[in-house]
């Protein structure tokens, strides 16, 4: 019947597990997890004891069983660690090399509220009916705000919308289709006794294979909640239907919103509604400015829409601030393709006719390609950071082609950020681990008790697993794991992003000349014998107290 409770605390810990826990009556094996000089001293503290026994001599109740574990469990000071305002690296970035930035606009310099999902989702949805003849039924259907989220993959065929993490394996307990989740053993029959993809029905380098479409950018949160009521109508009423049709009716009712600039009138007419944070990316331009820094702008919305957004934000001499501005790029051919020129557009915003020899201050530019643009300017190499929100479209091909700098825009950071500060989450992800560290121990003993507590504590541990999970989104989780794996999307964004943060605005905490250290996190195969293994949002956020007058 003996427990093993895997505890990790310090020295003035012990003295109260000792004083709490007869010594007498347990025995306590301590070794070194990690140490240093700069640092309180670590210990993996392991106690054998039996928590029946604690319960008999005590008479706790189980809940003051669970308290006592975290009590014990958690260091002092480990929640609220996070700051919000924090860039994170990936890759080493020393910003006094960086002699020019460049930024996209939607969800990079223009940060919007979540109403312009709900607008979206309601005109798609609204065209899907009235356009492409749809059941009236589905109109019923209203938009679900925290329903989807970014980085989920779909299969097309199939109708289902899922999480697979970083080794294509599909997150069991995150797979719906149309808003109910599919058990896991039907899960496991449709994909041929397995929850793993392949690779080439994952995706391709762009997020889309021939069976699996990866939702990457924050725009296509509603696409996601659409298709998911669709599907949810055609099953609950026994209605024969084609998935893929209707994936493709849906990604276009979505894209119509865009083309006939429904999107674009929305937020012209009200731009105090639907723009957030717009004097923080003055802050932030106006700082790179006054510094020599060269400033440029791509991004696939037109001219009218970014120009009215940016005088809004930055000023009616939001232009002075860019030494280049590209609109209608058509991103990501803009970065892979050599075959549109640019077009240079006049004060009206009419297409001009003359051969672009060279890409002006002050001028605004249509279409074009990346290597006619670093033709004409030089600006090549880690001397360019760019910024973006969609790791496909804005970074990929930066980072991977041209050995630019990347950096990329994550808002749903600040939301997970305030999930991971939380008492709850520190108590249920320590204890998971302990849990977890105990069953790879104790697996070897194979008598009818030890088995017994082994299931018990596989239970615990996926019991555990869902409630961390509905913590960040009750259906499919934190957008950056699976339980303990990475996702699908973070290694992507592992992958093309030197740095991300949750908005621009988090460059006013540091200084111009700042270099970002990635963290030196162990390997599996590596002891942590270092002491620098808290995550970059767990330091101090330098220079914040001094920058803080920017804002």
């Amino acid at each position: 019947n003996t427990h093993l409770i895997c505890i990790y605390c310090t020295p003035y810990h012990l003295l109260h597990l000792a004083y709490a826990v007869r010594p007498s009556l347990i025995y306590i094996f301590v070794c070194t997890y990690s140490y240093s000089f700069l640092y309180t001293c670590v210990y993996k503290v392991v106690v054998v004891e039996l928590v029946d026994y604690l319960l008999d001599i005590t008479a706790w109740s189980e809940l003051e069983t669970q308290a006592f574990r975290y009590t014990y469990l958690i260091p002092p000071g480990v929640c609220n660690l996070l700051n919000p305002s924090t860039i994170y690296a990936n890759n080493e970035v020393d910003l006094d090399e960086v002699e020019i930035y460049g930024f996209d606009y939607d969800y990079t310099l223009a940060l919007y509220s979540n109403t312009l999902d709900t607008m979206i989702y309601n005109t798609a949805r609204d065209f899907l009916v009235k356009h492409y003849k749809y059941p009236e039924g589905i109109s019923k259907y209203d938009y679900i705000p925290n329903f989807a989220a970014r980085g989920l993959h779909y299969d097309i065929q199939k109708g289902l919308l899922m999480k697979i993490d970083a080794f294509h394996y599909i997150q069991l307990g995150t797979v719906y289709r149309g808003l109910n989740p599919v058990p896991d053993e039907e899960v496991l029959e449709l994909y041929g006794g397995t929850n793993h993809v392949p690779l080439e029905e994952v995706s391709g380098f762009y997020g889309k294979g021939p069976v699996m479409k990866q939702f990457m950018d924050v725009f296509s949160i509603p696409e996601m909640t659409l298709l998911a009521a669709a599907n949810d109508y055609f099953n609950s009423n026994d209605i024969e239907y084609d998935p893929g049709h209707l994936y493709k009716d849906v990604s276009d009712a979505i894209g119509m919103v865009h083309i006939k600039g429904y999107m674009y009138k929305w937020i012209m007419q009200d731009l105090e509604k639907y723009i957030l944070r717009g004097d923080e990316t003055y802050a932030v331009l106006h700082r790179l400015a006054s510094h020599g820094k060269k400033l440029f702008l791509i991004t696939n919305s037109p001219f009218s829409f970014v120009d009215k957004g940016m005088k809004y934000m930055v000023g009616k001499d939001w232009r002075d601030l860019f030494d280049i501005v590209i609109v209608q790029a058509d991103k990501p051919h803009f970065f892979n393709s050599c075959g549109k020129p640019f077009r240079r557009l006049d004060s009206n915003g009419d297409l001009q006719w003359d051969k672009i020899k060279s890409l002006d201050k002050g001028q605004v530019y249509k279409q074009g390609n990346l290597f006619d643009f670093l033709r004409l300017t030089g600006w090549r190499g880690s001397k360019v950071l760019y910024f973006g929100d969609h790791l496909y479209s804005d970074l990929a091909d930066l980072m991977l082609r041209h050995g630019w700098r990347t950096g990329a825009i994550v808002p749903e950071l600040e939301v997970e950020t305030r999930v991971v500060n939380t008492e709850q989450y520190a108590q249920g992800l320590t204890w998971l681990q302990a849990l977890t560290g105990l069953l790879e121990r104790m697996q070897m003993h194979r008598d009818p008790e030890s088995k017994k507590v082994l299931q018990d504590w596989l239970k615990e541990r996926e019991e555990l697993r869902a409630v961390t999970k509905n913590l960040f989104n009750p259906h499919f989780g934190s957008i950056f794991r699976t339980c303990h794996n990475p996702t699908y999307f973070s290694r992507r964004l592992c992958r093309f992003s030197d740095v991300y943060m949750a908005s621009i605005s988090c460059l006013l905490n540091y200084d111009l000349s700042y270099t970002f250290y990635p963290r030196r996190t162990p390997l599996q195969h590596e002891a942590p014998l270092w002491m620098d293994q808290l995550c970059t949002g767990c330091m101090k956020t330098p220079f914040l107290e001094e920058m803080a007058h920017i804002r």
